[in-house]
C-alpha cells in the first residue's frame, strides 16, 4: 500500500503540474499507515495517540530513528506553541511523512524568557538573561517586535528603511558611542537597486568606524548610499519607547517599554534558531512525498550578514536558508500555512528539486524573500558572477541547456498571499527564481513589497509560467526595476553589447537562446508599479511571452534582449518602453492597447525595432472616429496598421478594461481576457488580502507625473545632448539619480568632446572639477573653462574620466 500511495500522489502531482489545477497536500493515508499525535504537553516516551501523545522531543526521536521500512506516518500536532530547540530533519526515510496541525499549531524558532526586571534609568528597564541564551536580533513582547536600538528613530511612515540620515555614521554621531562594536549599519545601495549591511566592528581614535561587510549586492563597486543608511544595536541609541539592547558580556536585556505595558506580565521570546524545517534528502536518496500542512512558522534569526553568494551576474546576492529549506526532494510541499515574523526567507527550494508545490500559504511581515528557487551555479555553463566579467566565445562552452540537474524544477507556486516581506533585506522578492526551470507561480497576490514582487534573475533555463497572479505596491524603498523583475545576463551577453553581442549573435544565431533553452510566459496578471514599471525585462531577458497582462500604471519594459513576444496587453495610464535594443532581435509587439505613445530611451538606436511591431492601439479617451497612430508611427517607424481610438472600455472606472464588441481594438486582432480573476483563490486569503489602487475611468487620475527637468536634444559642441530626464533616461544609463547631461547623438562630429574619446550614450557628470547636474551648467562651465584637462563621464553604468588628448 505505501508503494502504490507514493505512485499515486506522484502521479496526481504530475497532472497538477500539467493541467495547472490545485492538488491538496495528503490528507487520508493507506491503511496500516502509522499516526502520531504531538502536544506541547506531551510526554517523550509516550506511544503517540491522541490521549497520550508526543511531546516535541519525543517526535524528534521518532524522526531520527526511522529507517526505509517505516513507510507512510502521519503526524499531527495538536493546538499550542512548540517552541523548536532544534530543526525538524528529514531525511530519505522519512520519505512518506505528512505533518499536520489539526487546529492552531506554532513552530517557533524562539525561546520564552522569564525574566526579572529592574529599572535601570531614564524609563529603561533591565533583566538578567540565562548564560545559555545565544546571541539574539529580534526581541517580541506580547507577540510584537520591538526595536533595535537605533538611530535615526525608527519610524514606521518614513519612506526609507523606517527613517534614515546621513549623520547616522558620521564621526560626530560615533563620538557618543563608547563601544559600537557589534552594532550595524544598513544602507541602500548607492543607485537604490538594493540594500548593503555592514557589522561595526569598532572605531578609530577619530571616531571613524570600522565596518566589514556589503557583500549583500551583487554591484558592491557603487558603495552605499550616503543619505539612506541608518544604524542599530548601539547601547547609547537605546532612547524611545520599544526600544531593546542585549549586552552579550553581561549577558543583560535592556528594554524602553512603551507606556502602559506591564512588564512583569509581559512574554518575551526571542529568535534562537535560523531554520524550523528542512527537508535534508542527498541526489542519491532524495526525500519524497513529504509534506507539512496549517501550521503558523514564526521567530527566526536575522541573516543578512550571511547573504554573500552571487547569483551569476544579476544584481543579487543570496543566502541559501529560510524557515522551511527544501533540498534534494521529489513531490515535497508546504500547504495551508502562515510565515510570519521571520527574520530571514520563508522558504528557500536549494539546488535539486523536482515537483515541491507551495499552495495556500499567507506571508508576513518577514525579513527577506518569502519564496526562492535558486539552483547550483555548477549546472549553468561557463557561468560569470559580475556584471563586468565576460569570457572569448572560442572558450565557452557551446552546448545548450544545463549540465545535469541540480536545480529545482517542475515546482508550483499556486494561491499564496505574500505581503509586508524585506522588512529588513531589501533586494528581496515575493517569488525569486533562478538557474530553475519549469516554475509555475499561479494565483498568487502579492503586494507592499521593498522591491520587485516577483524576480528572475536568469534565463537559465526557462519554462516557468507566470500567470493570473494580481501583485501591485511594489518597489517601495528601491528603484529601477518594476513590479516584475528579470535578467538575462547569460552566456550571450556582454556588456558592449552593440560590439560584441551583435557581431557574435550574427555568426551564431542561437547564441541567446543556449541557456533561456523554454520560453518564460508571462499571462494574464494583473500589474502595478508606481516607482517604475509594471513589468521590467532587464539586461539581456530573452525568450518571453508577455500576454494578456493588465498593467495600471508602469508600462511594459524591454532593455536589450531577444525573441520577446509583447502581445494583447494593455497599459493602463503608460506605453511600451524599449531600451538599448540588440539588432535582429526578432521581438514582436502587437495587437495591444497603449494609452500613451511608445517612449524609447536614448540608447534605442537599431534602425528597426525588433521583428514586428504593429497593430497597436493608441488609446485617446473620446477619441471620435478611427485614424492611422501617427504616434507609435513616428518612433517605431514600423505600426503600419497601428490605429488612434478611443479603445471602449466596458467600465475602467471599476477597473474592467474589457471593450465593448464595437471596438477597433478587437478588429486589430485584441482578444478580451478575464478581469475578475487575478490573486488568491481561496475565501480566508481573498479577505486578508490588500486591494489594488484602480486608476480610475481612463486613468487620469493617477497619471505619472510629468518630468521636472526639460528633456529637448539639442546640439551643443555639433553635438546632440540632453538632460538626464527621468526614470527612462535613469535606468538606460545605469545612472544612480537623476544627474547629467546624455550625449545622444553625434559625438564624433564634436570636435571638442571628440579629444576626450565621448562617445553616444556617454553622460557627462563633470566638466573639469566642476559638477554638471545638467545641461544649463554644463554651458556654464564651458564658457569659464572651454577645454578642461579631463571629464568625468558614466559609461556602461560605471564612472569613468576621460583626459584631452
Amino acid at each position: 500500500m505505501s508503494r502504490l500511495f507514493t505512485t499515486l500522489f506522484a502521479l496526481a502531482l504530475c497532472c497538477a503540474l500539467a493541467t495547472g489545477t490545485a492538488l491538496a497536500a495528503p490528507e487520508n493515508f493507506p491503511d496500516g499507515a502509522k499516526m502520531f499525535y504531538v502536544s506541547p504537553d506531551g510526554n517523550d516516551d509516550a506511544p503517540g495517540t491522541r490521549a497520550a501523545p508526543l511531546s516535541l522531543a519525543g517526535l524528534q526521536a521518532q524522526i531520527k530513528k526511522a529507517d526505509a521500512k517505516s513507510g507512510n506516518v502521519a503526524v499531527r500536532f495538536l493546538d499550542g506553541i512548540y517552541y523548536l530547540a532544534e530543526p525538524f530533519v528529514l531525511s530519505s526515510r522519512n520519505s512518506g511523512w505528512s505533518f499536520r496541525a489539526l487546529s492552531s499549531a506554532t513552530l517557533s524558532g524562539g525561546r520564552p524568557l522569564a525574566l526579572k526586571w529592574t529599572p535601570f534609568r531614564d524609563g529603561i528597564f533591565q533583566a538578567a538573561v540565562p548564560a545559555d541564551v545565544k546571541l539574539f536580533d529580534q526581541l517580541f513582547v506580547n507577540g510584537r517586535l520591538q526595536v533595535l536600538a537605533r538611530f535615526p528613530d525608527f519610524a514606521p511612515d518614513a519612506q526609507f528603511l523606517n527613517g534614515t540620515s546621513a549623520e547616522a555614521t558620521s564621526p560626530k554621531r560615533a563620538a557618543r558611542w563608547k563601544s559600537p562594536a557589534g552594532g550595524f549599519v544598513h544602507a541602500l545601495h548607492r543607485s537604490h537597486w538594493g540594500d548593503m549591511h555592514y557589522r561595526i566592528t569598532g572605531k578609530t581614535d577619530d571616531n571613524t568606524l570600522l565596518l566589514e561587510g556589503g557583500w549583500q549586492n551583487n554591484r558592491p563597486e557603487y558603495g552605499p548610499h550616503k543619505d539612506h543608511r541608518f544604524v542599530e544595536g548601539i547601547f547609547e541609541e537605546l532612547d524611545a519607547p520599544g526600544e531593546w539592547f542585549f549586552n552579550a558580556d553581561t549577558h543583560t536585556l535592556y528594554f524602553y517599554p512603551p507606556a502602559g505595558l506591564d512588564l512583569g506580565k509581559a512574554t518575551i521570546v526571542v529568535p534562537q534558531l535560523e531554520n524550523l524545517v528542512h527537508f535534508a534528502g542527498t541526489q542519491e536518496n532524495p526525500v519524497s512525498n513529504a509534506a507539512f500542512s496549517n501550521f503558523t512558522f514564526k521567530h527566526t534569526l536575522r541573516t543578512f550578514m550571511k547573504k554573500k553568494e552571487p547569483l551569476q551576474r544579476s544584481d543579487w546576492c543570496v543566502y541559501r536558508g529560510g524557515a522551511v529549506l527544501f533540498e534534494n526532494t521529489g513531490q515535497c510541499g508546504v500547504y495551508d500555512s502562515t510565515f510570519t515574523d521571520l527574520g530571514g526567507n520563508a522558504i528557500f527550494v536549494n539546488n535539486r528539486n523536482t515537483g515541491v508545490r507551495i499552495e495556500g500559504c499567507y506571508i508576513h511581515d518577514i525579513g527577506a524573500n518569502a519564496i526562492a528557487f535558486v539552483g547550483s551555479p555548477e549546472s549553468a555553463r561557463s557561468p560569470l558572477f559580475h556584471y563586468s566579467k565576460n569570457q572569448p566565445f572560442e572558450t565557452m562552452d557551446k552546448t545548450p541547456g544545463p549540465k545535469g540537474d541540480n536545480f529545482p524544477k517542475d515546482s508550483i507556486v499556486r494561491d499564496c498571499l505574500i505581503t509586508r516581506i524585506g522588512r529588513v533585506e531589501k533586494q528581496t522578492t515575493g517569488v525569486n527564481i533562478d538557474l530553475s526551470q519549469r516554475i509555475t507561480v499561479s494565483h498568487c497576490t502579492i503586494a507592499e513589497v521593498p522591491r520587485a514582487g516577483l524576480n528572475i534573475g536568469s534565463g537559465t533555463w526557462g519554462g516557468h509560467r507566470i500567470e493570473d497572479n494580481d501583485i501591485f505596491d511594489t518597489v517601495r524603498e528601491t528603484g529601477d526595476h518594476g513590479s516584475f523583475n528579470s535578467w538575462g545576463r547569460d552566456r550571450f551577453w556582454y556588456p558592449d553589447r552593440n560590439v560584441t553581442t551583435n557581431r557574435l549573435v550574427a555568426k551564431e544565431p542561437s547564441l541567446p537562446f543556449w541557456d533561456a533553452v523554454e520560453p518564460i510566459t508571462i499571462n494574464h496578471n494583473r500589474w502595478r508599479c508606481d516607482r517604475g514599471w509594471d513589468i521590467d525585462l532587464d539586461d539581456g531577458s530573452t525568450n518571453y511571452r508577455i500576454t494578456n497582462n493588465l498593467c495600471l500604471n508602469g508600462g511594459i519594459k524591454l532593455r536589450e534582449g531577444y525573441g520577446r513576444i509583447v502581445e494583447n496587453n494593455i497599459t493602463v495610464n503608460n506605453g511600451f518602453h524599449p531600451h538599448a535594443w540588440y539588432e535582429k532581435s526578432g521581438d514582436i509587439v502587437r495587437q495591444n492597447i497603449f494609452f500613451r505613445p511608445h517612449a524609447p530611451s536614448g540608447s534605442m538606436r537599431v534602425p528597426v525595432w525588433g521583428k514586428t511591431v504593429d497593430s497597436n492601439l493608441l488609446h485617446v479617451p473620446g477619441a471620435e472616429g478611427v485614424r492611422p497612430a501617427a504616434a507609435l508611427q513616428k518612433l517605431s517607424k514600423q505600426d503600419a496598421h497601428s490605429l488612434t481610438a478611443d479603445a471602449g472600455f466596458i467600465n475602467a472606472a471599476a477597473g474592467d478594461y474589457r471593450v465593448a464588441d464595437n471596438s477597433p481594438a478587437l478588429a486589430l486582432g485584441f482578444v478580451n481576457f478575464p478581469m475578475d480573476s487575478f490573486g488568491v483563490t481561496s475565501g480566508h486569503l481573498k479577505k486578508l488580502a490588500p486591494v489594488v489602487k484602480l486608476p480610475g475611468a481612463n486613468g487620469a487620475d493617477t497619471a505619472t507625473p510629468l518630468a521636472r527637468r526639460d528633456g529637448t536634444v539639442v546640439v551643443w559642441q555639433g553635438a546632440q545632448v540632453k538632460n538626464v530626464v527621468g526614470l527612462t533616461d535613469i535606468s538606460a544609463a545605469g545612472l544612480p539619480e537623476e544627474i547629467g547631461v546624455i550625449v545622444v547623438g553625434d559625438a564624433g562630429k564634436s570636435a571638442l568632446l571628440k579629444r576626450y574619446g565621448v562617445q553616444n550614450d556617454d553622460v557627462i557628470l563633470k566638466w573639469g572639477d566642476v559638477p554638471v547636474p545638467d545641461l544649463a551648467a554644463l554651458r556654464r562651465a564651458a564658457e569659464k573653462i572651454p577645454a578642461p584637462a579631463e571629464l568625468q563621464i558614466w559609461r556602461q553604468q560605471h564612472p569613468l574620466t576621460l583626459r584631452l588628448n
